[in-house]
């Protein structure tokens, strides 16, 4: 499938737990202004944390595949250029080591790891862990999606009034924003939590039927498109086309099923 063997699944997880024990969680509650900078802005933030789990994850995950690259989201940060090894012919590991910055940085309980394994564009694996609760979602392509050691799958389809998700207008249009929040009113609760791979999570569980997304940073998004697709869940860019990890603007849609996809695509963009 892939050209390469691929890691132990497990392995990779056990790797994942224990950076997040050892560089991540001693960090939590704990930061101090010092701890905490901006990259871009106040909605942009990098801490202590970030920057030692992704320095533990790089060279161990590497060491994992023999050859493989890696991408990961503060490196990026500091030279744009790193983003180009995705479309390379080596596998490519893509990392968020605190997603949901903003969160861990105020104390709450709403971030994650995220890890992806990707190669000539598209992605092989996917990892996806809860420091706090030990949660932690695997999949491979091809295999099914995996949460705490069993097989899950996304929420059964329910009509549109019924529908619960996350309904990001970060990152778009001042007039799809608007768009967005007249359309949405025919639909259930929304529920953003400012971490991508928690909302992904919910999609796991059952607990939302959709999320949309702008803005399409690899180390957002690989891991938990894969995952909710191996969950039995549909998703493309609301042009149609599928999701790649090496795609960086657009918006993107995930459903239960292609059927509901469409019927939120009517009601969201028609």
């Amino acid at each position: 499938m892939t050209g390469f063997p691929l890691p132990d699944i497990d392995r990779v997880a056990d790797l994942i737990r224990s950076v997040a024990r050892t560089e991540i969680m001693p960090y939590f509650q704990k930061l101090d202004a010092a701890g905490i900078r901006q990259k871009t802005g106040p909605t942009d933030l990098v801490t202590l944390a970030d920057e030692a789990a992704e320095r533990a994850l790089t060279p161990a995950l590497s060491a994992l595949l023999p050859g493989s690259r890696v991408v990961g989201e503060e490196a990026a940060s500091e030279d744009e250029r790193v983003l180009e090894r995705i479309h390379g012919d080596d596998p490519v590991w893509i990392i968020d080591p605190v997603d949901g910055t903003i969160n861990f940085a105020q104390g709450r309980p709403m971030f994650a790891v995220i890890v992806a394994l990707a190669c000539k564009g598209e992605t092989i694996a996917g990892w996806i862990h809860d420091p706090v609760d030990g949660r932690m979602a695997t999949a491979v392509k091809g295999q099914g999606a995996w949460l705490d050691g069993r097989r899950v799958h996304v929420a059964p389809a329910v009509p549109l009034p019924q529908m619960v998700g996350a309904l990001s207008t970060r990152f778009c249009s001042e007039e799809m924003r608007l768009k967005l929040e007249e359309r949405s009113v025919g639909l259930a609760e929304r529920v953003c939590l400012s971490s991508a791979a928690q909302e992904y999570l919910r999609l796991l569980e059952g607990r939302a039927q959709y999320s949309l997304y702008h803005r399409l940073m690899p180390w957002d998004h690989a891991a938990g498109v894969l995952l909710h697709a191996e969950a039995g869940g549909h998703s493309a860019l609301i042009d149609g086309t599928p999701y790649r990890p090496g795609l960086l603007n657009g918006s993107i849609l995930l459903a239960p099923d292609r059927e509901s996809w469409q019927a939120l695509h009517g009601q969201l963009f028609g």
